[in-house]
Protein backbone atom coordinates (compact mmCIF):
# COMPACT_ATOMS: atom_id res chain seq x y z
CA UNK A 1 0.00 0.00 0.00
CA UNK A 2 1.40 3.36 -1.01
CA UNK A 3 1.48 6.28 1.49
CA UNK A 4 -1.05 8.28 -0.54
CA UNK A 5 -3.58 5.41 -0.31
CA UNK A 6 -3.40 5.09 3.47
CA UNK A 7 -5.91 7.85 4.41
CA UNK A 8 -8.50 6.49 1.98
CA UNK A 9 -8.04 2.93 3.22
CA UNK A 10 -8.24 3.98 6.89
CA UNK A 11 -11.42 5.99 6.20
CA UNK A 12 -13.04 3.04 4.41
CA UNK A 13 -12.13 0.71 7.25
CA UNK A 14 -13.57 3.12 9.81
CA UNK A 15 -16.79 3.35 7.79
CA UNK A 16 -17.24 -0.45 7.95
CA UNK A 17 -16.00 -0.83 11.53
CA UNK A 18 -18.55 -2.37 13.86
CA UNK A 19 -20.77 -3.51 11.00
CA UNK A 20 -21.31 -6.92 9.43
CA UNK A 21 -19.98 -5.59 6.10
CA UNK A 22 -16.42 -6.02 7.33
CA UNK A 23 -16.88 -9.80 7.47
CA UNK A 24 -17.19 -9.96 3.67
CA UNK A 25 -13.85 -8.17 3.34
CA UNK A 26 -11.78 -9.76 6.10
CA UNK A 27 -13.36 -13.20 6.64
CA UNK A 28 -15.06 -14.26 3.39
CA UNK A 29 -15.17 -17.91 4.49
CA UNK A 30 -17.66 -16.89 7.21
CA UNK A 31 -19.70 -14.42 5.16
CA UNK A 32 -22.64 -16.82 4.99
CA UNK A 33 -22.69 -17.45 8.74
CA UNK A 34 -25.32 -15.07 10.15
CA UNK A 35 -24.43 -15.86 13.76
CA UNK A 36 -20.74 -15.16 13.19
CA UNK A 37 -21.50 -11.91 11.34
CA UNK A 38 -23.55 -10.60 14.26
CA UNK A 39 -20.95 -11.69 16.83
CA UNK A 40 -18.03 -10.23 14.87
CA UNK A 41 -19.73 -6.84 14.51
CA UNK A 42 -20.31 -6.72 18.29
CA UNK A 43 -16.71 -7.85 18.88
CA UNK A 44 -15.41 -4.93 16.80
CA UNK A 45 -17.62 -2.37 18.53
CA UNK A 46 -16.45 -3.62 21.94
CA UNK A 47 -12.81 -3.21 20.94
CA UNK A 48 -12.63 0.29 19.49
CA UNK A 49 -14.59 3.12 17.94
CA UNK A 50 -14.41 3.91 14.19
CA UNK A 51 -12.48 7.11 14.93
CA UNK A 52 -9.90 5.19 17.00
CA UNK A 53 -9.46 2.63 14.22
CA UNK A 54 -8.98 5.28 11.56
CA UNK A 55 -6.31 6.97 13.67
CA UNK A 56 -4.63 3.65 14.54
CA UNK A 57 -4.33 2.40 10.96
CA UNK A 58 -3.19 5.79 9.69
CA UNK A 59 -0.34 5.81 12.22
CA UNK A 60 0.43 2.10 11.77
CA UNK A 61 1.03 2.48 8.04
CA UNK A 62 3.41 5.34 8.74
CA UNK A 63 5.71 2.97 10.63
CA UNK A 64 8.58 1.27 8.79
CA UNK A 65 10.23 -1.63 10.65
CA UNK A 66 12.01 -3.19 7.68
CA UNK A 67 15.48 -2.22 8.89
CA UNK A 68 14.85 -3.96 12.22
CA UNK A 69 14.00 -7.35 10.72
CA UNK A 70 17.64 -8.58 10.28
CA UNK A 71 18.32 -7.66 13.91
CA UNK A 72 15.83 -10.25 15.18
CA UNK A 73 17.67 -13.35 16.46
CA UNK A 74 14.97 -14.89 18.67
CA UNK A 75 13.08 -17.92 17.33
CA UNK A 76 10.31 -16.51 15.13
CA UNK A 77 7.07 -18.02 13.87
CA UNK A 78 5.43 -16.34 10.87
CA UNK A 79 1.88 -17.38 10.05
CA UNK A 80 0.76 -16.85 6.47
CA UNK A 81 -2.54 -17.05 4.63
CA UNK A 82 -3.69 -16.40 1.08
CA UNK A 83 -5.25 -13.07 2.07
CA UNK A 84 -3.79 -10.49 -0.33
CA UNK A 85 -2.23 -7.98 2.08
CA UNK A 86 -0.97 -10.69 4.41
CA UNK A 87 0.44 -13.00 1.73
CA UNK A 88 2.41 -10.18 0.11
CA UNK A 89 4.40 -9.48 3.28
CA UNK A 90 5.04 -13.01 4.60
CA UNK A 91 7.79 -13.91 2.16
CA UNK A 92 9.49 -10.54 2.52
CA UNK A 93 9.51 -10.81 6.33
CA UNK A 94 10.67 -14.43 6.38
CA UNK A 95 13.62 -13.70 4.10
CA UNK A 96 14.93 -11.02 6.47
CA UNK A 97 14.58 -12.82 9.81
CA UNK A 98 17.27 -15.48 10.02
CA UNK A 99 15.87 -18.94 10.76
CA UNK A 100 12.24 -17.79 10.80
CA UNK A 101 9.69 -20.57 10.56
CA UNK A 102 6.83 -19.96 8.13
CA UNK A 103 3.52 -21.83 8.34
CA UNK A 104 0.82 -21.27 5.73
CA UNK A 105 -2.91 -21.78 6.18
CA UNK A 106 -5.07 -22.35 3.09
CA UNK A 107 -7.53 -19.53 3.67
CA UNK A 108 -8.28 -16.23 2.01
CA UNK A 109 -9.42 -14.77 5.34
CA UNK A 110 -7.57 -11.88 6.92
CA UNK A 111 -6.51 -14.29 9.66
CA UNK A 112 -6.71 -18.08 10.04
CA UNK A 113 -7.98 -17.53 13.58
CA UNK A 114 -11.66 -17.97 12.70
CA UNK A 115 -11.30 -20.52 9.90
CA UNK A 116 -8.54 -22.75 11.35
CA UNK A 117 -8.84 -21.87 15.04
CA UNK A 118 -7.70 -25.14 16.61
CA UNK A 119 -4.86 -25.69 14.14
CA UNK A 120 -3.54 -22.16 14.59
CA UNK A 121 -3.64 -22.26 18.39
CA UNK A 122 -2.05 -25.73 18.45
CA UNK A 123 0.74 -24.45 16.19
CA UNK A 124 1.44 -21.47 18.45
CA UNK A 125 1.39 -23.66 21.56
CA UNK A 126 3.84 -26.12 19.99
CA UNK A 127 6.15 -23.27 18.93
CA UNK A 128 6.19 -21.71 22.41
CA UNK A 129 6.44 -24.90 24.47
CA UNK A 130 8.28 -27.23 22.10
CA UNK A 131 5.64 -29.89 22.60
CA UNK A 132 2.76 -30.92 20.40
CA UNK A 133 -0.35 -31.46 22.46
CA UNK A 134 -2.46 -34.48 21.65
CA UNK A 135 -6.03 -33.29 21.95
CA UNK A 136 -8.37 -35.48 23.92
CA UNK A 137 -11.53 -36.33 21.99
CA UNK A 138 -14.55 -34.40 23.17
CA UNK A 139 -16.96 -36.68 24.97
CA UNK A 140 -20.32 -36.25 26.66
CA UNK A 141 -23.05 -38.36 28.21
CA UNK A 142 -26.08 -38.78 25.99
CA UNK A 143 -28.97 -41.07 25.15
CA UNK A 144 -28.52 -42.36 21.62
CA UNK A 145 -31.51 -43.08 19.38
CA UNK A 146 -31.25 -45.20 16.23
CA UNK A 147 -34.23 -45.80 13.94
CA UNK A 148 -34.76 -47.93 10.86
CA UNK A 149 -37.70 -48.12 8.45
CA UNK A 150 -39.13 -51.64 8.45
CA UNK A 151 -39.04 -53.30 5.03
CA UNK A 152 -37.44 -50.30 3.36
CA UNK A 153 -36.04 -52.28 0.43
CA UNK A 154 -39.41 -53.81 -0.44
CA UNK A 155 -41.17 -50.45 -0.03
CA UNK A 156 -38.67 -48.74 -2.32
CA UNK A 157 -39.13 -51.39 -4.99
CA UNK A 158 -42.93 -51.20 -4.76
CA UNK A 159 -43.14 -47.40 -4.83
CA UNK A 160 -40.45 -46.61 -7.38
CA UNK A 161 -37.65 -44.10 -7.01
CA UNK A 162 -39.67 -40.85 -7.20
CA UNK A 163 -42.42 -41.84 -4.74
CA UNK A 164 -39.89 -43.45 -2.38
CA UNK A 165 -37.79 -40.27 -2.40
CA UNK A 166 -40.85 -38.18 -1.51
CA UNK A 167 -41.72 -40.59 1.31
CA UNK A 168 -38.17 -40.39 2.67
CA UNK A 169 -38.27 -36.59 2.55
CA UNK A 170 -41.52 -36.65 4.56
CA UNK A 171 -39.96 -39.15 6.97
CA UNK A 172 -36.92 -36.93 7.48
CA UNK A 173 -39.07 -33.86 8.19
CA UNK A 174 -41.13 -35.73 10.77
CA UNK A 175 -38.02 -37.14 12.47
CA UNK A 176 -36.46 -33.67 12.67
CA UNK A 177 -39.63 -32.17 14.17
CA UNK A 178 -40.26 -34.89 16.75
CA UNK A 179 -36.61 -34.98 17.87
CA UNK A 180 -36.29 -31.21 18.28
CA UNK A 181 -39.70 -30.89 19.95
CA UNK A 182 -38.22 -32.36 23.15
CA UNK A 183 -34.76 -30.83 22.88
CA UNK A 184 -32.97 -33.61 21.05
CA UNK A 185 -30.41 -33.23 18.27
CA UNK A 186 -30.80 -34.95 14.95
CA UNK A 187 -27.26 -36.03 14.08
CA UNK A 188 -28.11 -37.36 10.64
CA UNK A 189 -30.55 -39.34 8.56
CA UNK A 190 -29.24 -42.61 7.20
CA UNK A 191 -31.28 -43.10 4.04
CA UNK A 192 -33.90 -45.32 5.68
CA UNK A 193 -33.49 -44.25 9.29
CA UNK A 194 -32.01 -41.69 11.64
CA UNK A 195 -29.48 -41.13 14.41
CA UNK A 196 -30.24 -38.63 17.19
CA UNK A 197 -29.12 -37.81 20.72
CA UNK A 198 -30.84 -36.52 23.85
CA UNK A 199 -29.49 -35.28 27.16
CA UNK A 200 -31.97 -37.41 29.10
CA UNK A 201 -33.42 -40.88 28.41
CA UNK A 202 -36.98 -40.03 29.48
CA UNK A 203 -37.22 -37.22 26.92
CA UNK A 204 -35.71 -39.53 24.34
CA UNK A 205 -38.34 -42.21 24.97
CA UNK A 206 -41.24 -39.75 24.85
CA UNK A 207 -39.90 -38.27 21.64
CA UNK A 208 -39.54 -41.75 20.14
CA UNK A 209 -43.13 -42.69 20.95
CA UNK A 210 -44.36 -39.47 19.33
CA UNK A 211 -42.13 -40.18 16.34
CA UNK A 212 -43.51 -43.70 15.93
CA UNK A 213 -47.08 -42.39 16.00
CA UNK A 214 -46.37 -39.60 13.50
CA UNK A 215 -44.67 -41.96 11.06
CA UNK A 216 -47.50 -44.48 11.36
CA UNK A 217 -49.82 -41.74 10.07
CA UNK A 218 -47.93 -41.80 6.73
CA UNK A 219 -47.81 -45.62 6.73
CA UNK A 220 -44.16 -45.87 7.78
CA UNK A 221 -43.25 -48.43 10.44
CA UNK A 222 -39.94 -48.20 12.28
CA UNK A 223 -37.86 -50.19 14.71
CA UNK A 224 -35.87 -48.30 17.34
CA UNK A 225 -32.79 -48.91 19.47
CA UNK A 226 -31.88 -46.83 22.55
CA UNK A 227 -28.76 -46.76 24.70
CA UNK A 228 -27.26 -44.24 27.13
CA UNK A 229 -23.53 -43.69 27.57
CA UNK A 230 -20.53 -41.58 26.65
CA UNK A 231 -20.34 -40.51 23.02
CA UNK A 232 -17.44 -38.96 21.14
CA UNK A 233 -18.16 -35.68 19.34
CA UNK A 234 -16.70 -35.61 15.83
CA UNK A 235 -17.70 -32.25 14.45
CA UNK A 236 -21.36 -32.61 13.53
CA UNK A 237 -21.16 -36.42 13.76
CA UNK A 238 -20.80 -38.68 16.80
CA UNK A 239 -19.01 -41.94 17.53
CA UNK A 240 -17.96 -44.26 20.31
CA UNK A 241 -19.07 -47.59 21.74
CA UNK A 242 -22.41 -46.16 22.96
CA UNK A 243 -23.37 -45.40 19.37
CA UNK A 244 -22.47 -48.94 18.27
CA UNK A 245 -24.50 -50.44 21.13
CA UNK A 246 -27.58 -48.37 20.18
CA UNK A 247 -27.26 -49.58 16.59
CA UNK A 248 -26.98 -53.21 17.70
CA UNK A 249 -29.96 -52.83 20.04
CA UNK A 250 -31.99 -51.50 17.11
CA UNK A 251 -30.97 -54.55 15.11
CA UNK A 252 -32.62 -56.75 17.76
CA UNK A 253 -35.91 -54.81 17.73
CA UNK A 254 -39.04 -56.23 16.13
CA UNK A 255 -41.07 -54.13 13.65
CA UNK A 256 -42.71 -51.25 15.52
CA UNK A 257 -40.74 -51.96 18.69
CA UNK A 258 -38.78 -49.45 20.78
CA UNK A 259 -36.02 -51.52 22.33
CA UNK A 260 -33.76 -50.15 25.06
CA UNK A 261 -30.69 -51.35 26.89
CA UNK A 262 -30.86 -52.00 30.63
CA UNK A 263 -28.84 -48.80 31.09
CA UNK A 264 -31.73 -46.74 29.72
CA UNK A 265 -34.28 -48.62 31.82
CA UNK A 266 -32.30 -48.07 35.03
CA UNK A 267 -31.90 -44.34 34.35
CA UNK A 268 -35.66 -43.71 34.08
CA UNK A 269 -36.70 -45.47 37.28
CA UNK A 270 -39.53 -43.45 38.84
CA UNK A 271 -40.50 -41.73 35.59
CA UNK A 272 -43.63 -43.82 35.06
CA UNK A 273 -42.26 -45.41 31.90
CA UNK A 274 -42.96 -49.15 31.78
CA UNK A 275 -40.98 -51.84 29.99
CA UNK A 276 -41.30 -55.47 28.96
CA UNK A 277 -38.28 -57.70 29.52
CA UNK A 278 -36.98 -59.11 26.24
CA UNK A 279 -34.25 -61.18 27.87
CA UNK A 280 -30.51 -61.45 27.40
CA UNK A 281 -29.05 -60.89 23.93
CA UNK A 282 -25.57 -61.18 22.45
CA UNK A 283 -25.04 -57.99 20.45
CA UNK A 284 -22.84 -58.42 17.39
CA UNK A 285 -19.33 -57.10 18.03
CA UNK A 286 -20.18 -56.03 21.62
CA UNK A 287 -18.64 -57.92 24.58
CA UNK A 288 -20.86 -59.82 27.02
CA UNK A 289 -24.61 -60.30 26.89
CA UNK A 290 -27.04 -57.43 27.31
CA UNK A 291 -30.53 -57.49 28.81
CA UNK A 292 -32.93 -55.58 26.59
CA UNK A 293 -36.35 -54.09 27.33
CA UNK A 294 -39.19 -52.97 25.08
CA UNK A 295 -40.85 -49.66 25.94
CA UNK A 296 -44.55 -50.29 26.67
CA UNK A 297 -46.01 -47.01 27.89
CA UNK A 298 -45.19 -43.61 29.38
Amino acid sequence: MTPENVPKFAAQLADMWGTERLVDFTYPSRSGDARFREWFARFLRAGASPRMIESFYTRMYQLDARQALPLIHAPTLIIGSNFGLWADHVGYTAERIKGARVEWFPTKDGSPLFSHTDEMLDLIEEFLTGMKRVAEPQRKLATVLFTDIVGSTDRAAALGDARWRRLLDEHDDIVRDRVTDLGGRLVKTTGDGALATFEGPAKCIRSTIALRQSLAAIDVEIRVGLHAGEIELRGEDIGGIAVHIAARVMGEASPGEILASSTVKDLVVGSGITFADRGMRQLKGIPDEWRLFAVESV
